[in-house]
């Protein structure tokens, strides 16, 4: 039992300063978006972080198994779509494994805004995920405002809140 408790011990001790790095490293408000480009999900286009530069941009990290995906997808092309004219941007970034599997989802959920794929993870890695959707609202200079893990439909309220402060910021 003794040595039970001594190696549980030991293990939370090795563990903690992994945890408080992982938080550390985590993409937060304050930070540039790390930069990417990856291909768009459904043509043979590139999307880039770096094209959408000077715009706020939504970028949102969704999968095809997410059952909140299905209402943040298609409310967030409601968004852009009132507010593009001013300057703003979704762009959503597909990490299913396989990309058939994201091109299915929006045969159902389509969307007017670009969406790029990251089957292998490598970028979504960079923003260091913990749930679906994770979100990022970046500002015209690329700087992460404000960041959103999951969706309720009346998150939209709030996220329409902060878009709208961050594009009176650029006028």
């Amino acid at each position: 039992m003794r040595e039970h408790v001594i190696n549980t011990a030991s293990r939370l001790v090795l563990l903690v300063p992994m945890l408080w790095a992982t938080c550390i490293l985590a993409v937060e408000k304050g930070d540039a978006a790390p930069a990417f480009v990856l291909p768009a999900l459904e043509s043979s286009a590139s999307i880039s972080l770096s094209d959408y530069k000077g715009k706020v941009v939504y970028l949102d990290f969704w999968a095809s198994w997410c059952g909140p995906c299905r209402f943040s997808l298609p409310l967030l092309g409601e968004l852009r779509d009132e507010l593009k004219e001013q300057g703003f941007e979704v762009v959503a970034v597909d990490v299913d494994e396989d990309p058939e599997d994201g091109r299915r989802f929006l045969q159902k959920y389509p969307v007017s805004y670009p969406v790029a794929s990251d089957p292998t993870g490598l970028y979504a890695s960079d923003y260091e995920l913990i749930g679906m959707p994770s979100s990022f609202l970046i500002d015209r200079q690329g700087v992460v405002r404000d960041v959103h893990q999951g969706f309720k439909k009346e998150d939209m309220i709030k996220i329409k809140e902060q878009v709208l402060l961050l594009l009176a910021e650029g006028e």
